[in-house]
Parts: C-alpha cells; structure tokens; sequence
C-alpha cells in the first residue's frame, strides 16, 4: 500500500514553499484557534487518515480470498468473486442462503416444501419466486443468474437447470447438495452433522461470508449440544420415523437425514438395519418393532393428522406403545432435507421425548 503524507505535514510545510518561490508571503489571518485545539485537530485528522487506511486494508484482505475453487461432487469451479445473481431451487438451499444474510445475492427461490422459518420470512419475501415447483432452463436464463443452488439431484434435471456442466460452460456457477451427487459413488455412505456443516461452509466460501458459515455452524452445534444435555438422563427410546404411506409405511432407514437426528437426539432408530435414506416397510415390522416414539412428518400433499388418525383408528396399530401413550413427534417435511433445519429437529424430537 502506497504511503499517505499526513495533512499536517504538508500545512507545516506550505510557508517555506512558497518562501522558496521568491514570493512575499501574504500576512496571514489572525488565528482563531487555541494552541491547545491545533494539535488535537491535527491528531483527528491523523486518526480519520489511519481509520481510512485500515478500512482499505480490510478491503484488500477480503478481495484476496478470491479466486476460490470448490470442488463439489466431482465438478470443480472456480469463483472470481461472489455470485450476485443466485437462485435457489429447493427450500433447504433458500433457508441455507438466507441464514448467511444472502438476500440480497439472490434473484429468485423456487419449490417451497412449507413455510419458511420465522426468521427467515421477511428477508424471503425480498427475493422473487421463479416458479411454485422448479423454473425451466428458459426462465432461468432469463433471470441472468450466475449461480444455481439445489440439494436434490432433479434440481439440475433436463426438465429443471439442466446439468451442471453445461451451466459451467456458460459461466453459471452452481451447488449441489453432497448427498445427491449425480455419481452415487461419490454420495456419502452415511449422513452426518458434519456433512451439513461442509455444505454451510461450501456457500460461505463461494460468496465470501466464512465468518458468517462459522457463525451458524457453532449456533447449530449449541443447539445440538442442548438439546443432548436435556435427554441425557433417559432412557434411550425406539423411534419410528413415519414419512408416508398407509398400505406399507415409508419410513427412515440407515443412512439419511433421519437417522442422523434420531442419532443425534440419542435416540434408536427401529429401522437403522434397513439400507438406504429411506425403506418402505411392513406394518407387521412395524408392530413387531413396538416403538417408543413415532416422528410423523408433516407436509401439506400428505398431513401429519391423517397419519395420527390413521395409528389410533386401526385396531392393530392402536396397540402399538407409542400410540398408546400419544408420543406423536411432528416435524415439517423440510426438516427431513439436510439443512439449516435439522438441528431445530433434534431440538424439537429431544423436547417431545421429554417428559
């Protein structure tokens, strides 16, 4: 950085250049300052000069981190600088990017599953809604956008964005959530805490607010840590994760987010032996099973209620402990997607496993 000549030098100088140039000075004006307000007007004037200075530093120090190249199942890019025209086309990668304080990156959302967190609300409603399910290639070039988020695979379908390396060739850049990789192969065999936190520190990095992913991480590791504390002297209870369906219940298997909140709620999952994110399953299973709990998902094609009246109107599922005792845990179906959510889940699942 160039070095800047403080202003009270030069004024102390001024005099004796233009005594230099042969001129008779001009008397000057009688003063009208104290000799004690010279030197304190000086030393503002100093500090505004450091003040400026640092701000122009930290302006450098955040320009530098660019180009930042992100590496996300298996398609590399590099970034220049922050997206500034960002779409969003599920509802966990919205609530991810409005938990950055992102909006105003943003141009369009798009396939809301349920409300919006609380918080969230007002900042979503600064930002357009391409379309109620997925835009089409068409209405996102349209937008002009420079970066496309999605965490499911169909987000980026040809019915949808397209696929990502085509939007690379047209210098979109994009995100898509690990555990949906296009290659199965590089899709994690379990889903973890840890994975949530790559993907939240993955955006942070690409639009240049790491300071804000870290922030959010150690805010949902709190709630986790909490949430731990107060089950922590019960017993370790059985749960159902009830999705869908009536004739065979489609429910959460080993390996999805589900299973990572009962595990984080430290709890049992009665169907971790089944391979996959999800299984369906039989209700003789189910009944074998007995749990203590049933976590019911919520969604508004498919309400929690119908799936409540449908446990305690059936003879045989009437009979089962959790149905019994009414240890019906509901969660919106967003929470089920990795996301800004899932630590809320554990939060709730740990508040309804409680006495």
């Amino acid at each position: 950085m160039k070095k800047l000549i403080p202003i009270s030098l030069i004024l102390l100088l001024i005099p004796f250049l233009v005594a230099c140039g042969g001129e008779t000075p001009t008397p000057a004006a009688p003063e009208t300052e104290t000799e004690a307000e010279v030197p304190q007007a000086e030393a503002e004037t100093e500090a505004e000069m450091t003040e400026m200075e640092e701000e122009t530093e930290d302006l450098m120090v955040e320009t530098s981190s660019y180009p930042v190249t992100i590496n996300n199942c298996g398609l590399e890019i590099v970034y220049e600088a922050a997206p500034e025209r960002a779409v969003t086309m599920n509802q966990a990668a919205t609530e991810i990017m409005l938990a950055l304080g992102l909006e105003e990156s943003m141009i369009g959302t798009a396939y809301l599953d349920d409300a919006v967190m609380p918080e969230m609300e007002e900042a979503y409603n600064t930002v357009p809604v391409l379309s109620d399910q997925y835009p089409s290639q068409e209405v996102l070039f349209a937008s002009e956008t420079d970066f496309v988020y999605g965490v499911y695979r169909s987000a980026f379908g040809d019915e949808a964005a397209g696929p990502r390396e085509e939007l690379k060739t047209l210098a979109i850049g994009s995100y898509l959530s690990g555990v949906a990789c296009e290659d199965e192969t590089q899709r994690p065999d379990k889903t973890t805490f840890e994975i949530v936190y790559g993907e939240i520190m993955d955006i942070g990095r690409i639009f240049g607010v790491e300071d804000r992913a870290e922030a959010l991480i150690a805010e949902m590791q709190a709630e986790l840590e909490a949430s731990q504390a107060a089950v922590a002297e019960l017993d370790t209870a059985s749960i159902l994760w009830y999705d869908s369906g009536s004739d065979l219940p489609f429910v959460g298997a080993c390996c999805g987010t589900p299973n990572m909140i009962i595990e984080a709620v430290g709890g049992e999952n009665i169907f971790a032996d089944a391979d996959g994110n999800w299984a369906e399953v039989s209700w003789e299973e189910v009944l074998e099973r007995n749990p203590d709990a049933i976590v019911i998902v919520d969604a508004s094609w498919d309400p929690a209620q119908d799936k409540i009246d449908l446990l305690t109107s059936d003879p045989l599922y009437s009979t089962m402990t959790a149905v019994q005792n009414e240890a019906f845990i509901v969660i919106p179906f967003s929470a089920t997607t990795l996301g800004v959510r899932n630590a809320q889940a554990v939060v709730d699942i740990a508040a309804g496993l409680a006495p």
